[in-house]
């Protein structure tokens, strides 16, 4: 497996780069509703989230990079990271899902992150999934960690992305309640099914507010992000100056 291998200082220009050019000039909103370091700090946290798209890992990012105090850690496919090496200096480590022995790796390496008190995320699913995909089944790896890392508390942290009036996306963000359950004696398929079963109805809680409330989130969700304009929002405003200019001639 990758360990991860973190560098405050790349750390840093990372952060202005995916905040400033990559999720600006791709997203028109990005919001966060509820607290990532929600409940007491007895132990290490396990942050488990949907992967329904590529961003899913650059928003997570942003996100506990702005609104967390957490030393965070992420787990990623062992063949992405290899094109990506660099995000090792972000925090990041492998798993290879072809390989019994790399996994197991991977997770006891997990494990030793949750031990020391430190902030992994996970996407169980496995691999990215489209986020309408039913039924939702997370691998047993979570359940895994879970049985041998029994002081951990589990955030639920639903991703849903968006389009309303805007040419860009918009991406939301849900910390749910942190689950603080006896991991060891459930074992780890039970373990699996409780933080599946939470996850879930948390998901169809977040898909709904996007689907059925009023477009602007920001009502619910937290901007974590001042959206770079978009190509309707500047024909709109060059229609405003055209109609200034006409007016000012008397046109």
């Amino acid at each position: 497996m990758i360990e991860a291998a973190k560098s405050a200082g790349f750390d840093r220009l990372f952060f202005h780069y995916n905040q400033r050019y990559l999720l600006r000039r791709h997203f028109h909103f990005i919001g966060l509703r509820g607290d990532l370091d929600a409940g007491e700090r007895n132990g290490g946290r396990l942050y488990v989230m949907n992967h329904s798209s590529w961003w899913d890992g650059m928003i997570a990012y942003h996100a506990f990079r702005t609104c967390s105090s957490g030393d965070h850690y992420v787990m990623m496919d062992e063949k992405q990271l290899r094109h990506y090496l660099f995000f090792r200096k972000l925090g990041v480590f492998s798993i290879d899902k072809s390989n019994p022995k790399g996994i197991v790796a991977s997770l006891r390496y997990a494990q030793a992150l949750l031990a020391a008190g430190k902030c992994v995320w996970m996407f169980p699913q496995g691999d990215i999934r489209h986020q309408e995909h039913r039924p939702i089944r997370f691998q047993s790896g979570v359940g895994y960690l879970l049985e041998r890392s029994s002081q951990t508390t589990v955030m639920p942290v639903t991703a849903y992305y968006s389009l309303y009036h805007h040419q860009k996306a918009e991406a939301t963000l849900h910390a749910g309640l942190p689950l603080t359950l006896d991991w060891q004696s459930l074992g780890k398929q039970a373990a699996t099914a409780a933080v599946e079963e939470a996850f879930c109805a948390q998901l169809e809680r977040h898909r709904s507010r996007c689907i059925d409330g009023d477009p602007q989130l920001a009502d619910d969700f937290t901007p974590l992000l001042a959206g770079g304009g978009s190509t309707s929002e500047a024909f709109l405003t060059m229609k405003k100056r055209v109609r200034a200019w006409k007016s000012f001639f008397g046109a």
